[in-house]
């Protein structure tokens, strides 16, 4: 069990005054098996009201406003989380399960493509190609080490709404857009396939007590049997040092930070992620 406290910072400054501002914030992290999150908060300055709710993937989510003029805003979001290592798949089901109707019913939003994770036909073929004569749950990894093999770690390539097929054309992305890669892949050759938002530590050798800088990151989870969290940008199981903030199918049903404002037609934003292991 590792310990990590997680310090978000977003600050955001605009050429002139912005007279309101309607926000939500997908900045608290999950609470569920492996993981436990003992202390969290969200501070925005300044904030004139402020609601807290679930959404319909289960984030926790901070509605706010700010209705004063203002030239900048910092969303602050603390958490102390306890993360467990996490195992291979212990019950693994075959194809025959995963064609079947009822779950196929079930996880039909897992299934179905959206406009950022619809693969190209060249990506569909690859993975069929290194799924092929395996099982579901080796499968799945095959599909995510031929994709992550094909992609090269680039960062500025991309933004947060580039489609999977531009990232595959480049052939060049970040944590993104290998999650939507894979997650489009898989969902293509018939396995549930999810996004996931969270953080994670960088340096797995440091010590207690030693704050890094940190990452936003995003990785995948798919459905052979159970759930099972693996993280194709580093090719690992999403383990000790992942945290877990939202789930969705694609990074438009979760990004940490999304709103509107009038006012300033220029902003400058500052994000920086620092995570401290405390055991």
């Amino acid at each position: 069990m590792t310990r990590l406290r997680v310090v978000h910072t977003s600050t955001f400054r605009y050429a002139g005054p912005v007279v309101a501002s309607y926000n939500e914030a997908r900045m608290t992290p999950l609470s569920q098996h492996g993981q436990t999150v003992v202390e969290s908060k969200v501070d925005v300055q300044p904030h004139t009201w402020w609601h807290e709710y679930r959404d319909y993937w289960g984030t926790a989510v901070t509605a706010f406003e700010v209705l004063a003029p203002h030239e900048s805003m910092v969303v602050t979001a603390e958490h102390v989380v306890e993360v467990a290592a996490r195992g291979p798949v212990r019950t693994p089901v075959g194809w025959d399960t995963l064609r079947g109707a009822e779950l196929r019913d079930r996880l039909a939003e897992f299934l179905s493509d959206t406009a950022t994770t619809e693969p190209p036909e060249e990506v569909v073929e690859l993975a069929r190609r290194a799924a092929a004569d395996l099982e579901p749950a080796d499968a799945a990894l095959a599909v995510s080490a031929a994709l992550r093999d094909a992609i090269e770690y680039i960062p500025g390539v991309t933004t947060v709404h580039t489609p999977a097929a531009e990232a595959w054309s480049a052939r060049a992305g970040v944590c993104q857009d290998i999650a939507h890669l894979v997650t489009g892949a898989l969902r293509a050759i018939g396995i549930p396939a999810r996004y996931v938002s969270g953080y994670l530590h960088p340096d797995s050798g440091a010590d207690v007590g030693t704050t890094v800088l940190g990452e936003s990151h995003a990785w995948v989870e798919w459905w052979v049997g159970e759930w099972f969290a693996y993280d194709p940008t580093n090719r690992t199981i999403a383990g000790d040092h992942h945290v877990v903030l939202a789930r969705g199918r694609s990074y438009d049903d979760v990004p940490p930070l999304r709103g509107i404002y009038a006012g300033a037609g220029t902003q400058d934003a500052e994000v920086q992620v620092r995570i401290t292991r405390e055991a």
